[in-house]
This record gives C-alpha cells, sequence and structure tokens, in this order.
C-alpha cells in the first residue's frame, strides 16, 4: 500500500519536478518506509512506500523491467500475485524481487491492456511505456484503492489523493457546484467519476485509461459484475452454504499473505466476526506468519448503549480467545481532531460514523500494519434493512404474490420499529432538504428491483463512498486495510445467488447466517439489528459538539455560502438542540461541508495537515 504521483507532459513539455516531488509529500503518510521518483523525458512519477510484501530494496519503485523500458508505481496489493507469477515465469519471464508490484510489470508485457483482468486485489497503478510513449493507468474493479487525476498547464497529473493534486495552483480552484448539491440533498459522493473538486476527476472503478503525447484517450471497462435477479434457485441451501464457504475461506486465506502484521476490524456485526472466526480457525490449523500464534482484532465501543455492540464483541472475542483491543471514540477529542479527519478525507462526509473507523485505524497503527475488515458484504448480501422495501415491491410487480406476502410479514414482525423510524426520518430529511439553495437533483438509492438496487449500490450509490472513507481513515495512520468480502471469485459467487438467498422471511444475509451457523455466537448470527462502526452522533450533537455548530452555523463564511439559508439551518438546528425537531444526518453534512470549503478553498493557499 502506498501512494502514486505523476505528471505526463503533451507534446513535448517536460514536467516539473518540485510540483511532483511536492505531490508526493503531500501524500508521506501513505508511505512513510520510503520515497523514490523518476523524471526523463516528458513523464515524472513519485512513489511513497507501505511497505507489505518483500520489505528489501528490491521492491522499491518506481519499479523497472530488465531492459528499462517500463516504469511502475503501484498502489495497492495483488494477492495471487504468487500464482501469477509461477505462470509468468512458465512463460519466461525473470523476476528480480519477490514482490506483487513486479508482477504487475510482467503481466504488462505479457497480457498489455488486459493485464488488470487478470488480478485479484485491490490497486491503483500507473505504467509509462517508454517505447509506445504511452502511460497506462488502471484501477482495481470495485475502487477500493483511489485514482485522481487533471490535467494543467499542457500536461497530465494523477495522485492517489486528491490533496496532492491541489499543490499545483490551478488545479481544484472551486467546488464542482452539481456533485456538492448532489452530496447535501441526499448524502451520495463518489458515485460518479466527477469529484467535489471541479476539473478533478477519478478514473471508475474495473477502468483503465491510457494517456498519450496527445492527451487522454477515453476510460476503458475491463470488467464488470452482474446480480442475478431470480427469486429462486436451484441448488439447496446446505449445499449453496458449503460452497460459499468454502470459498470465503480461500478469500480470506489469500487476503492473509503479507510480510508485516495482520489484524481484523471487529465491529461485533455478522460480517467481521465471520472473518475473525475464520482466521482463527486457520491460525488453529497451520502457522500464519503475519498473524501470529494470537489474532489481533480492533473495536469502538461505547458507554451508551444505543450504539455499544460490546457484548457481541465481547463474545466473539470469549469465543475464539483473540487478542482484542478497543477504544471508545471521544466527543470532545473530535473537535480536536475534526479538521484533519475532513483533510484526510479530502472531501466532506456525510456521517460521525467515520470517526469511529478513524478511531479504530488509530488503535491499530500501534500493533499491525494491515487490517481485514468486512466492506462490501452488505451490498452483496442485501443487509441493510431498507433493501427489504426494495425486494417486497419488486416481487410484487413481478407476480411472485406469494414470496413477496412472505417477506411483508416477516419484514413486520422483525423489523416494525425499523420501517416507522424509516418513515419518519423519510419526513425529516425531505423537510430539511428545503434548507438549501440551488437545483437539486433526484437521487433514489432503493428505486426498481433488489438486483437493480444492489447492483447500484456495488457501483455507484454506496460502497464506492464507504471505500473511500475506509482507504483515508485507514491510509491516515498509515494502514493497510483489505476487505476479502470484495475477493473477485467470491463477490461474483456471492452476486450470482439468488435473491431469496440474500433476504428470506424478512432476515437479510440468509445464506451468510446459514453458512456462518457452528462458526460464530448464535447471538451473533442471528442478529436482526444493523450497526457497524456508528457514533451516539445524535447525543453529541446537542451536547458536546453544541459549541462548535453555534460557531458554524453563526459564522460569517457560514452566511455567505450560496449553498444553503444560513438562517433556515441556525434555526433548525436550535428547534432539534430543544428536543423540537428530530435528527437527521443534514445537519452534519452541511457543518462538515462548511469546514471543508474552510480549509481546501478559504485557505486553499496554505492547505495541509491540521496539528490536533
Amino acid at each position: 500500500m502506498c501512494g502514486i504521483a505523476g505528471q505526463l507532459c503533451y507534446g513535448n513539455g517536460t514536467p516539473d519536478s518540485s510540483l511532483v516531488a511536492a505531490m508526493a509529500r503531500r501524500l508521506a503518510h501513505r508511505g512513510p518506509d520510503g520515497e523514490g521518483s523518476y523524471n526523463r523525458g516528458r513523464i515524472a512519477l513519485a512513489h511513497r512506500r507501505l511497505s507489505i510484501i518483500d520489505l528489501s530494496d528490491d521492491a522499491c519503485q518506481p519499479m523497472t523491467n530488465e531492459d528499462g523500458s517500463l516504469r511502475l508505481v503501484f498502489n495497492g496489493e495483488i494477492y495471487n500475485y504468487v500464482e501469477l507469477r509461477e505462470e509468468l515465469e512458465r512463460a519466461g519471464h525473470r523476476f528480480t524481487s519477490k514482490s506483487d508490484s513486479e508482477v504487475i510489470l510482467h503481466a504488462y508485457e505479457e497480457w498489455r491492456a488486459e493485464c488488470p483482468a487478470r488480478f485479484n486485489g485491490m490497486g491503483a497503478f500507473a505504467i509509462w511505456d517508454e517505447a509506445r510513449q504511452e502511460l497506462f493507468c488502471s484501477r482495481d474493479r470495485f475502487g477500493i484503492k483511489p485514482f485522481y487525476y487533471a490535467e494543467a498547464d499542457g500536461s497530465f497529473l494523477f495522485a492517489s489523493e486528491i490533496k496532492a493534486l491541489l499543490a499545483h495552483p490551478g488545479v481544484g480552484r472551486k467546488p464542482d457546484e452539481a456533485m456538492l448539491h448532489t452530496y447535501l440533498a441526499w448524502g451520495v459522493s463518489d458515485h460518479t467519476s466527477r469529484t467535489m473538486f471541479e476539473g478533478i476527476s477519478q478514473l471508475p472503478p474495473a477502468h483503465s485509461l491510457i494517456v498519450g503525447a496527445e492527451g487522454m484517450r477515453m476510460p476503458e471497462r475491463y470488467w464488470s459484475i452482474s446480480v442475478n435477479p431470480s427469486v429462486k434457485g436451484d441448488d439447496p441451501d446446505d449445499k449453496t452454504a458449503a460452497d460459499l464457504l468454502a470459498c470465503l475461506r480461500a478469500a480470506v486465506g489469500i487476503h492473509l499473505r503479507s510480510d508485516v502484521p495482520v489484524g481484523t476490524c471487529l465491529s461485533g456485526g455478522i460480517d467481521s466476526s465471520v472473518l475473525a472466526a475464520l482466521i482463527n480457525d486457520r491460525i488453529r490449523k497451520e502457522v500464519v506468519e503475519s498473524v501470529g500464534a494470537r489474532q489481533k482484532t480492533f473495536s469502538a465501543v461505547f458507554s451508551d448503549e444505543r450504539y455499544d455492540e460490546s457484548r457481541y464483541i465481547g463474545e466473539v472475542v470469549a469465543t475464539t480467545g483473540v487478542d482484542a483491543s478497543a477504544v471508545s471514540p471521544s466527543p470532545n477529542l473530535l473537535r480536536e481532531e475534526l479538521p484533519r479527519l475532513v483533510y484526510m478525507q479530502d472531501e466532506p462526509f456525510g456521517s460521525l460514523s467515520i470517526y469511529a473507523q478513524y478511531c479504530v485505524m488509530r488503535l491499530a497503527a500501534g500493533r499491525v500494519k494491515v487490517v481485514l475488515d468486512g466492506q462490501g458484504a452488505d451490498e452483496l448480501f442485501a443487509g441493510y434493512l431498507a433493501y427489504e422495501g426494495s425486494y417486497i415491491r419488486g416481487l410484487a410487480r413481478s407476480f411472485h404474490w406469494y414470496t413477496a406476502l412472505r417477506e411483508t410479514i416477516g419484514a413486520v414482525r422483525n423489523h416494525a420499529g425499523f420501517f416507522t423510524d424509516a418513515i419518519q426520518q423519510l419526513i425529516v430529511r425531505s423537510k430539511r432538504r428545503d434548507l438549501l439553495k440551488g437545483e437539486l437533483p433526484e437521487i433514489s438509492r432503493y428505486a426498481g428491483s433488489l438486483d437493480k438496487v444492489l447492483h447500484r449500490e456495488l457501483t455507484a450509490s454506496n460502497l464506492p463512498a464507504l471505500l473511500h472513507y475506509e482507504d483515508r481513515n485507514s491510509m491516515a495512520f498509515s494502514i493497510e486495510s483489505r476487505v476479502p468480502f470484495l475477493d473477485v471469485r467470491l463477490a461474483e459467487r456471492i452476486a450470482a445467488l439468488p435473491l431469496d438467498q440474500k433476504i428470506r422471511n424478512g432476515i437479510t444475509k440468509h445464506l451468510l447466517r446459514r453458512a456462518a451457523k457452528g462458526l460464530i455466537p448464535e447471538s451473533v448470527r442471528c442478529r436482526k439489528d444493523k450497526m457497524g462502526f456508528v457514533t451516539p452522533e445524535e447525543v453529541w450533537m446537542k451536547g458536546e459538539l453544541l459549541p462548535l455548530m453555534q460557531e458554524i452555523f453563526t459564522s460569517d463564511s457560514f452566511r455567505v455560502r450560496p449553498y444553503w439559508d444560513a438562517d433556515a439551518v441556525g434555526r433548525n438546528y436550535r428547534a432539534f438542540t430543544e428536543g423540537r425537531s428530530a435528527y437527521s444526518f443534514e445537519l452534519f453534512r452541511i457543518a462538515c461541508t462548511e469546514l471543508w470549503l474552510r480549509q481546501f478553498f478559504d485557505a486553499r493557499e496554505t492547505v495541509s495537515p491540521p496539528v490536533s
């Protein structure tokens, strides 16, 4: 895991080496173990190294092939690099390191633009092809790792984070109004190639891009995922669950490949608990050097029982005997750390669950260098309770009347409170959109049948943003975060499941629960609520964060923004703190946007990591 940056000049231009060096400095947190650069002709590349596989100098970047015709900068991990290396060696390729990075170089030599489809992993990379005078750029299937780019002064600039591109004084000078309005109204981000900075784009997941002397070509997709629309399948649950568990074991095993210590994020939910149990099961049977004799887990806990999952975490810890560590995120510390959190995220974020994850990553940083996390399971297995509504509507529209009735009864029996609260929240959030100015787009995450909703959630409306948050939170503390549920073999297997093996009788993640029987405590396996790394945001917003929110909502800068009615926001916030209005994420979203505007635009000339 690393940070990458570079500049390719069009025509006969030459790169600005001081600019590329400044871009790399802004990525130092992503790679504290070393740095490297390459500058020749029209291309300049920079790399910040976080050493994970092959810790020797042989794996340093920018990396070259035998004859020096290729130069690579790479951020990520290729988990099947061992198998690919063997295949490439049989084809005549010779390696000088034991790194996965060198596998990318030889894969490009062998398969050119088709090489990304061979990789099972996460990452973004750029290869300078001297013979073709082209820069080949690519991003992993789900966009687990970032790749941002812009054009300026007759050149193509790229980097792992937006803040690095801002080292160029002409890049990202204004917010992208359409993207910002969408985020403020609906909380959606990372759903297109555009960012919230005008002129800065991101390479879409599962796409590659070629840049030559004349400019950029259109990005091309090299992979796509299909979600099975069938309601019922042919195979019995027991057989399918056994197959799924075998595939999940394989995914976890390949994600443990590392030359540095690996731990696990444990929230107390089904997904992370299954990962912890599978890792523990593996180290009982064989030596896994990256894990050690006792697995390390990292959790967030709270004194407020409404948001605390200590009970479930404790049961998993007791069952597995892991070496568990926990942190209790503090609203008082949050006030000090919020500027750095906004800076690290690059763009505003929708809730303080991001801060809980940030605290977990900071906790892990003192003990391991890699963590495994359950991200992606909810979108693959239909784990969010809101998916129940999409499923029932789709069943009714496709004339599956009996199944629709069964699911309605199950949803009401198991989640009546959730749906009542959800309806109330829809009303509150609709009214809060009236606080905003400008043209607001229409976005509906849950429109259409369940298969279409899940495909949208995987590729646009939800998972890309969650992966953005996880990447920045982990890299803020020089931690590599891995997500085994997004192993390509496993993800395609889950996506191919019929819908009733995802939701049945109003219970989400049906087949995962079945596969996990006997693996994790029954109290965790049979949980019907959905939390994750949440925080007592509502409590904090009317308590410890009250002074900060009042300062934001009454400030001169807030009052002149064109995105909201400042007086109406202030009145609405007071109504909430006085108990006359329910809470919704829009209030924090607006406040976070103001902090982002101050940091990245009002203080543009001095953008740097805040001291906290």
